[in-house]
């Protein structure tokens, strides 16, 4: 599952910033990092879950199949 820190990264990379107790309500945001408000950390977080999510189907047929290198190898 995407977090809150993942979603807040996604939207400002250099964010510098501490989440308490998983709480959207107890973020503090350090060395002048703007504020990001709730709303647009859960609709980045929504995005990225959606994305993720989407992505499920090739991540299960990559871990069924061997890799290029194993195949050259055998």
């Amino acid at each position: 599952m995407i977090d809150f820190g993942q979603a807040i990264k996604a939207i400002n990379p250099n964010a510098e910033f501490a989440i308490r107790n998983e709480s959207l309500d107890t973020i503090e945001w350090f060395n002048n990092t703007p504020t990001i408000s709730k709303a647009d950390i859960l609709a980045k977080q929504t995005e990225l879950q959606a994305e993720y999510d989407a992505l499920d189907y090739a991540r299960k047929r990559k871990a069924e199949y061997p890799t290029i290198e194993e195949l050259v190898v055998a």
